[in-house]
């Protein structure tokens, strides 16, 4: 059809024909409608033009909307998340202080366990033994402090080993059934420490938070120190809650603080736990009570102590054995019969009054064989920690010191209470019932004593000598005090002695000094020394062994010979204490007389015997 129209316009155009007139109007309408046609397309054009137009803008119309929904649902998201994020954080906070606060409350599993500890007795016993029962003076001392009586101060427990520090504080403990009252045990490792005081607490540390696992762990969350400071933090806002409610200050028990290192880390460790017991007794929100066996605990604490108060806990006076070894006894053996005054009096001569010996002693069947053991356990003990080397190798000089420097203060020790006997027995007092006093020297003194200001410290830690919060020395207790008899009797023990200080003494001149060896000169020969101009004339003196080189004087090498021959001989006898375990227990029967009596020459015991009981142990004699 377009092709025969197209062929029609263009036969039109082409000839000026006429044409018949309904050829023309079918021609007009042809082009009309191609006209009609043209107008339509343009007309759809410029409509969908439009429509793009209104297109594009619909939909950044659209786009902007579902950013504006989108970030509306995350603003709303990110605000739900951190309100619930707040809420849980004031929840757990709460949950952190009402799970410390169950630590302090009654029946707590701490305190329950101490409780425990004690054991006890039906009625009827506690009734019949009720007058054994030792009444110590610190006992209500504590009894006070733990029950928040006594407000504004703390305070630290020292004594030796053993005196029965960590029973005086369960028992004050067991009469408050542990209300306001923690307890806990000191480590030489800070983790350890840190973990300690976090379950005594109830406390984890923020280990259990979620917010955590949203956070990276920085440098201030590395170190146990900051944990345990964050750990006070906690206590303090509870102790304000606590004090308000129960008008009485928290008690926080640190038991064993000797065993916190001193070393860097350790003295930051006790500054740390000493500023807060500064501030928290100063404000009354809470007490802490260290307990130490060593010394050097209140010497660090007294630098920067203000309210710093001291407790001494010392041994059982010879009464106070008594009922104590009476009650004990019959913990253990119920049946048996209530021990004699002579009996209990002997084992107090023997081993004293510390507490930890007697419950020793009170669980055996034959008492006075187990003070024996005591005594021997103490004596080996000193002897395998400072026994004497004699000769010995310049490597180990450092060992020989420590040895010699504790050798120097026992036989210090055991002079000082030779003379004590020796005074009691010549003014005729009577020395049988009476309780033990032993000889002891100021620090400054007994530093002097041993030429050393370091051992001392080791000394206490091993508890051979101990340091009492004024600062005397002493024996740690009487079974060391008669280790320190029996080896100072022993037959050469001050050559021993002099021998090993000779050795220590020739080797520490060979480091310091330097040689000059003067060689190919006969007898009688001299150098010229011209110093500054002026002649100095220098005689060679020579040894017997350099005279033999050159064939002079024999007579002098067989008299050191002989005197050689003589100190190997004498090298035998050179012993502490007996090799065999046979031998020694011939001590046992001599350790039966008088102590005042036993280590004093026979001249000096004050009386004449002809039993084999009375013996010089000054010097041991031969069996």
């Amino acid at each position: 059809m377009h092709h025969a129209t197209y062929s029609i316009k263009q036969f039109h155009s082409s000839s000026k024909l006429q044409f018949h007139p309904i050829i023309e109007n079918i021609v007009e309408e042809i082009k009309e409608e191609e006209d009609g046609n043209n107008n339509d397309e343009k007309v759809k054009q410029g409509t969908k033009e439009e429509k793009d137009k209104n297109s594009k803008y619909e939909r950044f119309k659209s786009f902007l909307m579902k950013c504006i929904e989108t970030m509306g649902i995350t603003i709303s998201s990110i605000g739900i998340l951190a309100l619930a994020g707040y809420l849980y954080h004031i929840f757990y906070n709460e949950h952190v202080l009402k799970q410390m606060n169950k630590a302090f409350e009654k029946n707590d599993p701490a305190s329950e366990l101490e409780l425990y500890s004690k054991g006890g007795h039906n009625n009827s016993d506690l009734e019949i033994f009720k007058e054994h029962w030792v009444k110590r003076p610190q006992q209500q001392l504590l009894d006070d402090i733990i029950a928040g009586k006594i407000i504004g101060r703390y305070f630290l427990i020292i004594g030796e080993k053993g005196t029965g520090k960590s029973s005086l504080l369960k028992e004050a403990i067991k009469k408050v059934d542990g209300f306001n009252v923690v307890m806990l045990d000191a480590s030489r490792d800070e983790e350890s420490f840190r973990f300690r005081l976090g379950q005594a607490l109830n406390y984890s540390y923020n280990e259990m938070y979620l917010g955590s696992l949203f956070s990276i762990r920085g440098p201030r969350d590395t170190t146990a120190l900051l944990d345990i400071e964050r750990a006070f933090s906690k206590l303090e806002e509870l102790a304000i809650r606590r004090v308000k409610e129960y008008k009485r200050p928290l008690i926080m028990i640190i038991n064993n603080a000797h065993l916190i290192k001193e070393n860097e880390e350790g003295i930051k460790l006790l500054e740390l736990l000493q500023q807060k017991s500064e501030s928290l007794s100063g404000s009354g929100l809470m007490t802490v009570i260290f307990n130490s066996d060593d010394y050097w605990v209140y010497e660090k604490l007294k630098q920067l102590g203000t309210r710093l108060e001291l407790i001494n806990v010392r041994d059982f006076s010879r009464i106070e054995t008594l009922s104590a070894l009476k009650f004990i006894r019959h913990r253990y053996f119920p049946k048996d019969e209530i021990l004699s005054n002579d009996v209990c009096n002997a084992v107090y001569d023997l081993i004293g009054g510390r507490p930890q010996h007697i419950t020793q002693v009170a669980r055996n069947k034959d008492l006075i064989k187990a003070c024996h053991q005591i005594i021997d356990r103490e004596k080996t003990w000193l002897l395998n920690k400072c026994g004497l080397l004699g000769d010995m190798d310049d490597d180990v000089m450092e060992s020989g010191k420590f040895a010699t420097s504790a050798m120097l203060l026992m036989k210090e020790f055991v002079n000082m209470d030779r003379k004590r006997m020796n005074t009691v027995i010549g003014n005729g007092e009577k020395t049988q019932y009476v309780d033990h006093h032993l000889p002891e020297l100021p620090l400054w003194r007994a530093r002097q004593v041993m030429t050393r200001a370091d051992y001392i410290q080791k000394y206490d830690d091993l508890n051979i000598f101990t340091i009492d919060s004024e600062s005397r020395v002493r024996a740690d207790s009487v079974p060391m005090m008669r280790a320190f008899h029996e080896i100072a009797s022993q037959p050469h023990f001050d050559q021993l002695l002099e021998d090993t200080i000779n050795r220590i003494s020739d080797i520490e001149a060979l480091g310091r000094t330097r040689e000059i060896m003067l060689k190919d000169l006969n007898l009688g020969s001299k150098y010229k020394i011209i110093k500054d101009g002026k002649e100095i004339e220098m005689t060679i003196k020579k040894s017997p062994k350099q005279m033999d080189v050159h064939g002079e004087f024999e007579e002098y090498n067989k008299i050191e010979h002989n005197e050689e021959e003589n100190d190997d001989e004498d090298e035998d006898d050179l012993y502490l204490e007996e090799i065999h375990r046979k031998d020694s227990r011939k001590w046992w029967k001599k350790r039966m007389e008088k102590y005042d009596e036993l280590y004093l020459p026979k001249p000096l015991k004050g009386f004449e015997t002809n039993e084999d009981t009375v013996l010089d142990i000054s010097r041991v004699d031969e069996e």
